[in-house]
């Protein structure tokens, strides 16, 4: 684990991040607030390019809770079953979708703690639905955050919880905003985990990570 970087490297990391990249966006296609959650939910130990595959055509026919219960656990198997773990996915979708319905009129809560009490929605996915659909500055993170976090010095910490809030604590308000969309786009084209991009990285004499090798 690197140590925590200070307040000008950080502003500095940011501000060629947001120079290359103004306005990042998330890659889960969605088309309001409860496609979004369950496009999260899906991407658990997937890619988002095997998920947007697989909810382009369903959530043509299936873009509100009680769409999806129509529609049922079987049905949305045949849309999903070429993601990994579809089955229990499934399960999870119906169930949260019937709680929606019931509970919440079929809107989608905007609170953390309401998110996060919905069948297969955890803290990463309650925070993507909060940055991405409310504007909301949480921050979501993944293994791409948690690598990139402790390689360069970023927001290092032993755990998601604690990278959260090195995040939160660390990175200045005014990048807040797309600060997890910056880090994970870094991971997932750059600071990838088996080969880093090191020699063409835009941050690579402020980051402290020490095998700065192809």
């Amino acid at each position: 684990m690197a140590r925590q970087l200070d307040y000008h490297t950080i502003r500095e990391i940011f501000t060629r991040f947001q120079a290359a990249d103004p306005a990042p966006k998330g890659e889960l296609e969605h088309v309001n607030a409860y496609t979004l959650v369950v496009a999260v939910a899906l991407s658990a130990q997937a890619t988002d390019v095997g998920v947007n595959r697989a909810t382009r055509e369903l959530f043509k026919i299936a873009d509100t809770p009680q769409k999806m219960l129509n529609l049922g656990e079987a049905g949305l198997i045949e849309h999903i079953k070429t993601i990994g773990l579809y089955r229990n996915k499934a399960k999870n979708v119906i169930k949260l979708s019937k709680i929606l319905v019931e509970e919440y009129g079929g809107e989608v809560p905007n609170s953390r703690a309401a998110l996060q009490a919905l069948p297969g929605v955890g803290r990463k996915t309650a925070n993507v639905v909060l940055n991405m659909w409310w504007h909301y500055p949480a921050q979501a993170v993944d293994t791409h955050i948690f690598r990139v976090g402790n390689r360069s010095g970023i927001c290092p910490g032993k755990d998601v919880v604690a990278v959260e809030r090195a995040i939160e604590d660390n990175i200045p308000v005014d990048f807040q905003q797309h600060a997890h969309h910056w880090l994970i786009l870094h991971g997932r084209y750059h600071c990838k985990a088996r080969k880093p991009m090191c020699p063409t990285c835009i941050i690579r004499d402020l980051c402290q990570f020490e095998d700065k090798t192809q």
